[in-house]
């Protein structure tokens, strides 16, 4: 017996009843030889972790643009944070841990740069749309690896793809995750709310507070003990209606609060137009984009798709120098 295979028969043996079995994936878009040490999941994670899209979070904007302070969030430790919150849940309820943490190192990889912003841009430009988690996707499935794609499993990708509110998982391990990114989301966008002096924890009314606590520590152990209390045994990932109407509340706050905030979205629009600038320009000169993105289009992917990928993968820095070197007069970058 493989190390693999122990470890599978660990998993039937442990895991309940309704968590995913490496064993039982419903395999990949191309079929592969299995590791002998380790399990489909696990691999998976393990690719997302070594790919180049992963590493370029770390220079894209969660919520704040450019701050001032080396301890607001990016993309990058957002990712991280939802990961743990769903391991934390999924460890609880007997998951499978594996699977959890690949959908959730994977779940924000076709973020645009500048966060929601550059989603929007993309998404008014483009005559395809553009959604981030659909582009998470197609990175895995398409754009890493010089266009041959990571190759994931079946139950990775539908929990990256249905990551967000109005999705929805195949699998407990997805619902794990997307409720995860919501928890993570409201933890670390308060937090540096308060940090940068947008708000303080008494802004947050009242009848939120009594609920699910005061600070973030007690907010993000209200959210996960309620879960695994709720979902122990059950065939779904569940919250009480008080907790889950809390949450629902202070998203509610969030959102009215900080994600529309002047102070917190001052910059965005300018970085809204230096995207669409961006996309128009290599729209309409295709012979500036990298080889790899010209390959796509010679295999009969739109331009315009292609030209969203280039862009959806740019950091906000590299996004910035782009802009820079294409519209700005060397003679004026001196000032």
């Amino acid at each position: 017996m493989t190390i693999r295979e122990n470890l599978e028969q660990w998993e039937k043996e442990y895991l309940s009843p309704y968590a995913v079995l490496s064993m039982n994936s419903k395999g990949r878009l191309k079929p592969e030889e299995q590791c002998d040490i380790r399990p489909v999941f696990q691999r998976d994670r393990d690719r997302i972790i070594h790919c180049k899209a992963f590493r370029r979070l770390k220079d894209k904007t969660q919520v704040f643009l450019s701050p001032e302070g080396d301890h607001y969030r990016t993309r990058l430790t957002h990712t991280l944070e939802v990961s743990q919150t769903a391991r934390t849940i999924a460890k609880a309820l007997k998951l499978n841990e594996d699977l959890v943490e690949a959908i959730a190192l994977g779940h924000d990889l076709g973020h645009t740069p500048f966060g929601h912003a550059g989603e929007r841009a993309l998404n008014r430009v483009c005559p395809y749309g553009f959604e981030h988690s659909e582009q998470s996707v197609r990175t895995v499935d398409r754009l890493e690896k010089d266009g041959a794609g990571l190759n994931l499993t079946y139950e990775v990708r539908d929990g990256i793809l249905n990551h967000q509110t109005i999705g929805k998982p195949h699998t407990l391990e997805g619902k794990v995750v997307r409720l995860s990114d919501k928890i993570a989301y409201i933890h670390h966008d308060m937090d540096d709310a308060v940090r940068a002096g947008i708000l303080t924890e008494l802004d947050v009314p009242e009848s939120i507070r009594s609920v699910i606590g005061t600070t973030p520590s007690e907010r993000m152990d209200s959210f996960i003990h309620d879960i695994v209390i709720n979902s122990m045994g059950q065939n779904d990932i569940l919250q009480s209606e008080t907790v889950g109407r809390a949450m629902k509340e202070i998203r509610e706050f969030m959102f009215a609060n900080v994600y529309t905030n002047p102070v917190a979205k001052s910059e965005e629009g300018k970085a809204e137009a230096l995207v669409e600038t961006l996309y128009g320009h290599f729209v309409k000169n295709l012979d500036e984009l990298p080889g790899e993105y010209l390959n796509l289009i010679a295999e009969g992917e739109p331009r315009e798709k292609v030209v969203c990928d280039y862009l959806g993968a740019m950091t906000d820095r590299y996004a910035m120098a782009k802009y820079e070197e294409l519209f700005i007069p060397k003679s004026w970058q001196l000032y």
